[in-house]
């Protein structure tokens, strides 16, 4: 029977609108469909598509991706239609056209960090649909790129040899939120790519229509390969040539400019693979954007995107991006593998699950801008009211860039700084936001929505967050640049706290609330965060700390209850009062140690008696909650297995079985576990918090200083294993065996630096040191090399064998018989590997690009040939790792 059409069902689907993810009620043939898939490691409430930036955001609102319609955010469909021909039989396996052709049947989703995979059958071929956004904010050239890569393989799974041909095509909805607003389009062919592009033909520039934007231009291009033909044209008609034939006509619709929804403009592909067998089909790949000049406003002046900065044209861009696929894939999966790792250490198999879910949503509500040619990081507040960097949904969000970038909220941080600093921002307290996104307009003189306890400490717990993940001289400077300001926020909280009085705070869909336990523990908090800063800033003498210590025996004893059971929603509150205590969160994250053990242990105590169907309610006057605050709690309570668990299970349980097929909804019932408001929110980067809790000051990612075993002394978690014995406050190697972490330590497709002191017993053939697992060989190795006699900092530029080799090699043959110091730098800013021997640069070498190795690192042994080889033997002390490039002054201090 004919799929029901997306311009009749779905055209204009309001946000928490139609049931189901595109509102279609399923046919037998989808049903069936959605039966046979496994869902790994979350069934997503949405799945993230094309999620990059406030304005490219689409999503399925569903479980299977054939015969349900993509969509924006905020609901409204943009449209993806994917038919493969199996020989001659067409099957639809992305979209609902009604073309009345059979639905492939979808066997499986899996959802990491940055990627979404359907694996799907049609006929006698099995098809692999990706779908990978890069998460990359350490990597500000391809993290300000506003696309995301679509790729589809197929593969017969039958032994035998089939025709195969891939029609994909988006429709013009991807242009504008208003679908009676006229476009136009084009298509080109911009290097080795087949490009179509469409855009408003009469742009609101720096408007929105249903929160799409209203400029820009939407582009969608593919390799420009033999078998490829292209159209454009109406949906039904383009469609149906593509599903009746393995060619399109290579011809454009010159009906334009039209409405978009006068006969439904697609821009069309079509690539005709051949005959395809067991060995399966080189990938189609197509690449989807949304570019705008300028991207936002500042106080009336217009911010170019940060990208602009990289490439003149968006044309130069769209090269760039698809020669970099490979590489953005390889560190896709290193950030893949890295974050269900790190998540799985702190919270277990479901709570890695739910950081994957939403560690695109918490970027994808942010992008990167050029402020004078430097970057800013902008946020917009998705969903609630679309604020500009809005300072308490940066707050909850910002456990996610800690954790991936610092450097990502310094940029975040930058424009508020600007505006409270040098604006004319002359309120004692923090801001709430900027403006309305896409327009930083400012509210100097105007009423905004003040919370002053609330974004006051919430500036001076990231402040100091971030600089305890940066390099000593880097800290110093910053918190100096900012200190007065921050110093203003502090003693604003010292003058009304303890008690708040009656203030709003980020909760506000609550209301005002006077005397509140949880805001005066954030502000406590943000005082003592002060103390930090101003030590880092050289301030040696404070009372921020001793007034913090003061404040918080005062708030444990007015808010305590009767029975001593638990602690009060307010000072002045019932005793059977209670709420989240999530506020806790930062003083672990910040080491101040304020709240007391006892307090946090009854707490979560009665977080356990209080559990609801699908979580523990915010506090008793409602029955909904906040996941990214219960997930904050868990941090809270990292020490408090039993309640940590809990809560983790509950925020699992309400995202794997939701009927709110939105973007993952922060904000939702516990009994129903049903959508309450708000979707695609940034704060969803909360989720992260208790990984954000390992420990990486100044990107020190592993150290083991083999005083008393292998343990990481980092904090970090990366024991190292069996091999070697650890005494003399060394490790003892006998050449035939060497210790490994049980992860990946380090991404070597970025900056890093890795240090150890070497006295080896032997140089006899190569000799590695330290070094980091890929398949066939290590990402990198800090060896002594037999060929040249002297100590070298290798990377080879692929994991295959026979890759060329780029080593920064000493010109000075090795000490023998004593200890030599080595450091080695990826640094990748600059193009450069660096060896120091002893505290001296020696030796540099040219290396602009590298491939991440995901594998364990490895400490007296390399990787070669898919075997582990150049074991040393000998001793190995001190050794060290960073995610950053240390300076040649660093590593003099480190000697």
């Amino acid at each position: 029977m004919p799929h029901a059409s997306r311009r009749d069902v779905l055209r204009l689907a309001a946000l928490a609108g139609l049931a189901g993810a595109a509102g279609v009620t399923l046919d037998a043939e989808a049903a069936e469909a959605l039966a046979a898939s496994t869902f790994s490691p979350i069934r997503p409430p949405a799945t993230p598509l094309a999620v990059r930036s406030p304005y490219l955001s689409t999503w399925l609102r569903a479980d299977t991706l054939p015969g349900n319609w993509p969509t924006f955010w905020a609901g409204a469909a943009t449209a993806m239609t994917g038919i493969v021909r199996v020989d001659g039989q067409p099957f639809v396996f992305m979209g609902s056209p009604s073309g009345g052709w059979p639905l492939a049947t979808q066997t499986a989703l899996v959802v990491t960090a940055t990627r979404s995979t359907f694996t799907i059958t049609a006929g006698a071929v099995r098809l692999e649909v990706e779908f990978l956004s890069p998460v990359d904010p350490a990597n500000l050239r391809r993290q300000s790129v506003p696309m995301s890569y679509l790729s589809v393989t197929a593969t017969a799974t039958d032994g035998g040899s089939h025709a195969v041909s891939v029609y994909l095509d988006i429709s013009g909805e991807w242009a504008h939120g208003d679908r009676t607003k006229q476009i136009g389009w084009s298509t080109a062919v911009v290097g080795d790519q087949r490009v179509h592009t469409c855009a408003p033909t009469s742009p609101t520039v720096l408007g929105e229509v249903g929160d799409q934007a209203s400029w820009g231009t939407v582009v969608f291009s593919t390799d420009e390969v033999a078998g490829l033909t292209w159209q454009t044209g109406a949906d039904a008609t383009v469609r149906a040539r593509g599903a009746a034939n393995a060619t399109l006509l290579n011809t454009a619709d010159t009906n334009q400019p039209r409405a978009i929804d006068n006969a439904w403009p697609v821009l069309a592909f079509s690539r005709d693979l051949g005959q395809v067998g067991a060995a399966g089909s080189p990938a189609v790949v197509c690449v989807i954007g949304h570019v705008r000049t300028p991207a936002v406003s500042y106080l009336g002046a217009n911010l170019d995107p940060y990208w602009r900065t990289q490439w003149a044209t968006w044309q130069d861009m769209l090269r760039w991006f698809r020669a970099d696929r490979d590489a953005a894939r390889a560190g896709a999966a290193a950030t893949d593998a890295a974050v269900t790792a790190a998540a799985q250490q702190a919270g277990g198999t479901q709570y890695a699950a739910l950081c994957s879910l939403v560690l695109r949503q918490a970027f994808g509500g942010t992008e990167l801008v050029s402020r004078g040619g430097a970057p800013w990081a902008t946020l917009k507040e998705i969903s609630s009211n679309g604020d500009f960097s809005t300072v308490d949904v940066m707050y909850p969000a910002f456990p996610a860039y800690l954790a991936l970038s610092p450097r990502y909220l310094e940029l975040l941080l930058a424009p508020l700084f600007d505006y409270t600093e040098l604006r004319g921002f002359d309120k004692p307290h923090a801001p709430h936001d900027l403006g309305v996104y896409p327009n930083a307009f400012g509210r100097i003189g105007t009423d905004e929505e003040d919370m002053p306890v609330e974004e006051s400490a919430n500036m001076l717990i990231m402040v100091a967050a971030l600089i305890a993940r940066m390099p000593a001289a880097k800290a110093t400077a910053y918190a100096t640049a900012h200190l007065a300001k921050l110093r203003q926020w502090a003693d604003y909280l010292v003058a009304n706290l303890p008690d708040p009085g009656n203030q709003n705070q980020t909760d506000d869909f609550t209301g005002f609330i006077a005397h509140s336990v949880n805001l005066a523990l954030k502000g406590i908090v943000g005082i003592a965060a002060m103390d930090s800063i101003a030590r880092a800033a050289g301030v040696t003498t404070t009372t921020y700390a001793a007034t913090a210590k003061v404040y918080i025996g005062q708030w444990a004893t007015m808010a305590q209850n009767g029975g001593r059971a638990h602690l009060k929603l307010t000072y002045d509150g019932a005793d059977t009062t209670w709420s989240l205590k999530y506020n806790g969160f930062a003083d672990r994250l910040l080491g101040t140690n304020l709240v007391p053990p006892a307090i946090a242990a009854e707490e979560a105590a009665w977080y356990l008696s209080q559990q609801h169907a699908y979580g523990v309610p915010l506090d008793p006057r409602h029955g909904y909650t906040k996941v990214d605050w219960e997930l904050w709690t868990a941090g809270f309570l990292a020490a408090q297995p039993a309640a940590r668990d809990a809560l983790i299970a509950k925020a699992y349980l309400y995202a794997n079985t939701t009927t709110s097929r939105v973007p993952c909804s922060d904000w939702h019932d516990t009994d129903s576990g049903n959508q309450q408001g708000f979707a695609a929110r940034p704060v969803m980067g909360g989720a992260l918090a208790l990984m954000s809790l390992r420990s990486v000051p100044n990107g020190l990612t592993g150290a083991w200083p083999f005083t008393t075993g292998p343990s990481d002394a980092s904090g970090n978690g990366n024991d190292l294993g069996a091999g070697g014995t650890v005494s003399g406050g060394a490790l003892n190697l006998t050449g035939s065996a060497a210790p490994i972490t049980a992860r990946q330590v380090v991404r070597t497709d970025t900056s890093f630096t890795v240090m150890a002191r070497a006295n080896p017993g032997s140089l006899a053939g190569f000799r590695t040191v330290v070094s980091q697992d890929g398949t066939r060989l290590s990402g990198f190795y800090l060896q002594y090399s037999a060929a040249d006699n002297a100590w070298a900092f290798a990377m080879l530029a692929a994991d295959t064998a026979g890759a060329a080799a780029t080593r920064a090699v000493s010109p000075f043959p090795p000490q023998a018989g004593g200890w030599t110091h080595l450091v080695g730098v990826r640094d990748a800013a600059a193009g450069q590997l660096r060896l120091h021997v002893n505290g001296v640069l020696v030796a540099t070498a040219s290396k602009s690009s590298a491939w991440a190795s995901g594998g364990a690192f490895a400490i007296g042994r390399g990787r070669w040939n898919g075997a582990a080889a150049d074991f040393l033997p000998g001793q190995v002390d001190r050794v060290r790792v960073w995610n950053r490039a240390l300076t040649t002054t660093d590593v003099r201090v480190l000697r």
